[in-house]
C-alpha cells in the first residue's frame, strides 16, 4: 500500500500535477501585542476628558461667573470712587480736552470745582459733628425719658396705680433687650451669610455687563451673527478703523472715547447713534472705511449705513440688527386697503418703508421724477407702484411710453389717454413725438394761464420707462434730426428739458425710469432737472452720484453699496417730497413690491373712479383724422359727457388737430352734420354716446350704399 506522505515545510517547488500529495502548512501564532503603557492610556483618557465639550463648557462657565464676579468687584468700585473722588469730572475734562470743546473743558472744571467745594464743606463739618452728636443724643434720651414717665404718670392717675407711673419707661428697656438678643442670635449667621450675598450683588453686576471675555461667554452669545450694539462696542470699532488721529485720540480721553457718542437709540430694525469725531478725523475718513466698520461691529456692509447730520465733525450710524434687512416688509397699503384714494396735490403715496421701519410716504406734487438703477432690480416695480397710487385721483392724467414693452404698464389701459408699448426704433420715435405733444400742451396750457391766471389744469404725467432706450435712438426725423442723443438738436432731450423748465408750472410733470446711467443715456441736464430723484443699486460710486448728485452721495448717500440681486426694489431717495431725517440729504427706502394681478385690482378701482378712458395705443403722424370716430373713441363707456370734457379729451388725444381752432361751435357743427347736435342736461351741453354712434352708423351705411352704386 501507498501512503500519503505529509510535510511539515513548505517545499521548495510544489509539484502542480494533480495527482500532486495534499500539503499541510502550520502557521504559528501571531505573538501577542505588547501591551500599552499606563502613562499612555492615562494621557489618552486625560485628553478625551480636556477636549470633551462638556469639559470645555463647564470651563467656561466656571471662568465665565468667576470673571463675573471679579470684574463685578471692579466695576462696584470704579463706581464707589467715582462717587467720592472727582476723578469722573477730570476723565470728561480730558475728553474735551482731546475733542478739542473748550467750552465743555470748561463746564466740566466748574463742576469740578463745585464737587470739591462741597466735599470741604462736608469735611469740616465733620470736625464739630462728635459734639453735636453727642448733645443730640442726650437730648434725645433726656426727652424720651421724660416722655415716657409723663405717659407713665398719665398710665397711674387713670389706673390709680403708682407703679404705672415706670411701666413704659419698663416696657421701652425691655424692646430694646429682646432687640439686642435678635441681633445676638442673627449675627453669626449673618457674618456667615454675608459675603456670600456681597458676592452674589458683584455676580450680578457683572453679568447685567458681560463683563467677561468672549471666549468665555454662553454658545449663543459667542456665536451669534450679530452682538447687541453697547457704546463700549462701537467705540472699539472706530478706534480700530485704522484712522491714527481718530485712535490716539481714544487713547488719550480718559473715559475711553465714550464721550464721542451720543444716546443709542432704536430705530426699526436696528440702532442709531452719532458720534462726534475728535478734532483732525475727517468725517470722509469714516465713511470711506464702511466695510471694516461694519466688520467691525460684526455685521455685513450692507448693515451699516453712515450718514453726515447738520453738527459739524458728526457722522451719524445706522445699524441693522442681524438679517433684518433681508426680511421683507409687507404688502403695500394699496393691496391691503381697498378704500384708500389718492390726493395728488395734498397726498402722500405709500412707498415702502425707511430703516427705522417706518412709513415711507413721498408727495408727488409739482415733481419731476427720475428712478434709476441696474437691470431687472425693481426700477419699474417702484414707478408703476407711485403710478397705481396717483391714479386713485380721477383727476390725474397719464401719458405713458413703456420702451421696455412686455406688458408691465398694461393695467393702465383705460386709465392712460397714451399708452406706448415696445423696445423697436418705432416706439421710441413715437415716445419722442409724445414727449413733444406735452410741450405743446405745456405751452397751450401757459398762454391760457396768461390770459386767465384762475384756470386750473388737470395734472398730465407723462411718463417713459426703459427711456435710457429714447437718449441712445438712432433715428432721424425728415428734417435730420436725431430723435435721441444729449445735445441741443436731439428731440427727446430738448422736449425733455422744454418740460423740466417750465411743466411745473401748469402741472406737466416729467417722470423717466432708467437703467445703468451714464453720460450718453442720461444727461446731466435731465438728470438733474428732477425734483425727486431715486436709485436702486447702481455698479459705481460715479453712477451714484449720476442718480442722485454728488452732494447727497458725499453726504453718505450710497446706492452703490446696496447688493445687486439681493436688495431687489431698496431705494436711495433725494427728494423735498419724502420725510428725511435733519441735517442728512437722502433716505434708504425699502419699497413694497404689488405684483401684477393685485395691480390689475387697483386700476380696476382706478377706472372706476373715472368716466372712460380711450387709451390711443400710438401716436400717429401724417394722417387725417376721423373727427367723428375721435369722438366717439373720447367718450368711451360714458353715457354722455360735457363738450368742454370732449374737446380737452380731443386734445389730449392729437394736440395738432384739434389745437385751440376746436370749439364748443366746431364740434356742433361736426355733429349737426351727421344728423346729430349736442342737447342740453341739467342746463349743461353734453355730447350722447348714444347719438355719435347713431351718427357714425348713419354715415357708414351711407357710405356702403354709395359704393355699392
Amino acid at each position: 500500500m501507498s501512503e500519503n506522505v505529509v510535510h511539515l515545510h513548505k517545499p521548495t517547488d510544489p509539484p502542480t500535477d494533480d495527482a500532486a500529495p495534499t500539503v499541510l502548512t502550520v502557521v504559528p501564532d501571531a505573538p501577542p501585542a505588547a501591551p500599552v503603557p499606563l502613562w499612555v492610556r492615562s494621557g489618552r483618557a486625560v485628553k478625551t476628558v480636556v477636549t470633551h465639550e462638556t469639559t470645555k463648557t463647564t470651563a467656561r462657565a466656571v471662568a465665565r461667573h468667576g470673571l463675573y464676579t471679579f470684574n463685578g468687584g471692579r466695576i462696584v468700585a470704579r463706581r464707589a470712587w467715582d462717587g467720592k473722588t472727582g476723578a469722573r469730572y477730570e476723565r470728561m475734562i480730558r475728553t474735551a480736552e482731546a475733542a478739542g470743546n473748550l467750552e465743555a473743558a470748561e463746564e466740566w472744571e466748574e463742576r469740578l470745582q463745585r464737587f470739591r467745594a462741597a466735599r470741604h464743606h462736608r469735611r469740616m463739618d465733620l470736625l464739630h459733628s462728635p459734639v453735636e452728636a453727642a448733645k443730640g443724643i442726650a437730648v434725645g434720651t433726656g426727652v424720651g425719658i421724660g416722655v415716657l414717665v409723663a405717659l407713665g404718670v398719665v398710665m397711674a392717675i387713670n389706673n390709680h396705680d403708682a407703679r404705672d407711673v415706670i411701666t413704659p419707661l419698663r416696657a421701652t428697656i425691655e424692646f430694646i433687650a429682646l432687640l439686642i438678643r435678635i441681633v445676638q442670635v442673627v449675627w453669626g449667621p449673618a457674618l456667615t451669610i454675608g459675603p456670600f450675598l456681597a458676592l452674589l450683588a458683584l455676580w450680578t453686576v457683572g453679568s447685567k455687563q458681560q463683563a467677561a471675555p468672549q471666549w468665555a461667554l454662553p454658545d449663543n452669545v459667542r456665536n451669534s451673527e450679530g452682538e447687541p450694539i453697547t457704546p463700549s462696542i462701537v467705540v472699539k470699532a472706530l478706534r480700530d478703523l485704522g484712522v491714527p488721529a481718530l485712535r490716539n485720540a481714544i487713547k488719550e480721553m480718559g473715559d475711553a472715547g465714550a464721550s464721542m457718542l451720543g444716546p443709542i437709540r432704536i430705530a426699526g430694525c436696528g440702532v442709531e447713534v452719532d458720534v462726534t469725531l475728535p478734532s483732525g478725523v475727517a468725517t470722509n475718513e469714516v465713511q470711506a472705511k464702511r466695510r471694516k466698520l461694519a466688520e467691525n461691529l460684526t455685521r455685513h456692509e450692507h448693515e451699516v449705513f453712515i450718514t453726515i447730520p447738520e453738527a459739524a465733525r458728526t457722522v451719524r450710524l445706522w445699524i441693522a440688527d442681524s438679517g433684518a434687512l433681508d426680511e421683507p416688509i409687507g404688502p403695500s397699503p394699496l393691496v391691503t386697503d381697498e378704500t384708500m384714494t389718492a390726493n395728488y396735490k395734498t397726498g402722500k403715496a405709500p412707498w415702502g418703508q425707511d430703516l427705522r421701519g417706518d412709513a415711507a410716504a413721498i408727495s408727488l406734487y409739482q415733481r419731476h421724477l427720475l428712478v434709476t438703477g441696474l437691470s431687472n432690480q425693481g426700477k419699474t416695480a417702484a414707478l408703476r407702484a407711485l403710478a397705481l397710487w396717483l391714479a386713485l385721483d380721477r383727476n390725474v392724467q397719464f401719458w405713458i411710453a413703456d420702451l421696455k414693452g412686455i406688458g408691465d404698464w398694461a393695467v393702465f389701459e383705460g386709465i392712460a389717454k397714451m399708452l406706448i408699448e415696445g423696445p423697436s426704433d418705432d416706439h421710441c420715435i413715437q415716445a419722442t413725438e409724445m414727449v413733444e405733444d406735452a410741450v405743446e400742451e405745456m405751452n397751450r396750457r401757459i398762454e391760457a394761464q396768461r390770459r386767465d391766471p384762475s384756470i386750473v389744469f388737470p395734472p398730465l404725467i407723462v411718463l417713459v420707462d426703459e427711456a435710457q432706450k429714447a437718449f441712445m435712438c438712432p433715428a432721424k426725423g425728415e428734417d435730420k434730426r436725431p430723435y435721441g442723443g444729449s445735445k441741443a438738436t436731439s428731440r427727446y432731450f430738448m422736449a425733455v428739458r422744454e418740460i423740466h423748465n417750465q411743466g411745473r408750472a401748469v402741472d406737466v410733470l416729467m417722470w423717466q425710469g432708467t437703467q445703468d446711467p451714464t453720460d450718453q443715456n442720461l444727461p446731466k441736464l435731465v438728470r438733474e432737472g428732477a425734483h425727486t430723484r431715486a436709485s436702486l443699486v447702481v455698479g459705481t460710486e460715479s453712477q451714484a452720484e449720476m442718480a442722485l448728485g454728488a452732494k447727497a452721495v458725499n453726504a453718505g448717500a450710497a446706492p452703490h453699496l446696496l447688493r445687486q440681486g439681493l436688495d431687489k426694489g431698496t431705494l436711495v431717495v433725494a427728494s423735498d417730497g419724502i420725510d428725511i431725517p435733519a441735517g442728512q440729504s437722502s433716505i434708504t427706502v425699502r419699497t413694497h413690491f404689488i405684483d401684477d394681478e393685485p395691480a390689475a385690482e387697483i386700476a380696476a378701482r382706478a377706472k372706476a373712479l373715472r368716466d372712460g378712458v380711450a387709451t390711443l395705443r400710438a401716436v400717429d403722424r401724417g394722417e387725417e383724422r376721423d373727427a367723428l370716430a375721435d369722438v366717439a373713441a373720447v367718450l368711451g363707456d360714458a353715457p354722455r359727457l360735457r363738450t368742454n370734457e370732449v374737446l380737452k379729451r380731443l386734445h389730449a388725444l392729437d394736440p395738432s388737430t384739434y389745437g385751440d381752432q376746436w370749439t364748443n361751435d366746431r364740434l356742433k357743427s361736426l355733429l349737426e352734420e351727421h344728423g346729430e347736435e349736442p342737447k342740453k342736461s341739467h342746463g349743461v351741453m353734453v355730447v350722447h354716446r348714444d347719438h355719435v354712434l347713431r351718427a357714425l352708423a348713419h354715415r357708414d351705411a351711407e357710405g356702403s350704399a354709395s359704393a355699392a352704386e
